[in-house]
């Protein structure tokens, strides 16, 4: 059973990355990985990753629950009186 593999820099490659909320918890070419300043340590455990995953998508759907209404709330023409926020 493999649970972790060491990395001596932030990441064995420079390809598009995403940070999953304010974790350490990074995705890098379809990869999860932990960060910290002294180096990352890829997350090679099939349920630990998969259980990243699930977060990232549930946080991704509640990202854009809130995006949406805030979007159509700055589509909305200004009266004219009336401040927009």
């Amino acid at each position: 059973m493999s649970a972790l593999v060491s990395s001596p820099g932030p990441f064995p490659s420079a390809a598009h990355s995403e940070h999953l909320a304010q974790s350490p918890a990074v995705r890098r070419d379809g990869r999860w990985w932990l960060v910290a300043m002294s180096g990352s340590v890829a997350i090679t455990d099939p349920v630990f990753a998969g259980q990243l995953n699930r977060f990232a998508t549930a946080m991704a759907a509640a990202d854009q629950a809130v995006a949406g209404p805030r979007l159509q709330q700055d589509q909305l023409p200004a009266h004219p009186g009336m401040r927009r926020r």
